[in-house]
């Protein structure tokens, strides 16, 4: 019952909510949404993720490890990595799509997915046993639910 209020909880903060952006602070990432009341809603994850359309791997939380080609030492400060390039793009499609929110879930050992149209899907699985946040998903100023429960 816990885990059922909790998803619903969530998909009540997310569903409707426009798709603004994704990027990292750090090796943490991060989607922001405007909230279907004007609010800024966010995802943050911090274990492994991915942004699916179609079935193909738009951006996933291990794009941060690798550097553009030519980006130097410094290309993970620099946010010169391929997951910035790649969020760099699908920032642009979703500036032109503005695309909602139609479904969000939470499988029973912390997988999180947010669909969206046309045909994409963030889907966070959390991969560590312990009591480490995995992802967590608030409105600034306002509520945070998150994974496991208990670290947020």
């Amino acid at each position: 019952m816990a885990a059922e209020t909790r998803a619903g909880e969530i998909a009540g903060i997310l569903t409707g909510a426009v798709v603004r952006s994704v990027g990292r602070a750090a090796d943490m990432g991060v989607v922001e949404f405007d909230g279907p009341r004007g609010e800024t809603v966010m995802a943050h994850m911090q274990c492994p993720f991915r942004i699916v359309q179609d079935g193909t791997i738009l951006l996933g939380s291990a794009d941060m490890r690798y550097p553009q080609k030519g980006a130097g030492a410094q290309a993970f400060d620099e946010f010169r990595m391929i997951y910035d390039a790649r969020a760099a793009k699908l920032n642009a499609i979703l500036g032109e799509l503005k695309p909602a929110v139609v479904d969000v879930s939470v499988g029973e050992a912390g997988e999180l997915t947010v669909s969206w149209e046309p045909a994409f899907r963030l889907v966070a699985f959390p991969d560590c046993s312990g009591q480490i946040e995995a992802w967590r998903v608030l409105v600034r100023g306002g509520a945070h639910h998150g994974f496991p429960p208990d670290t947020v």
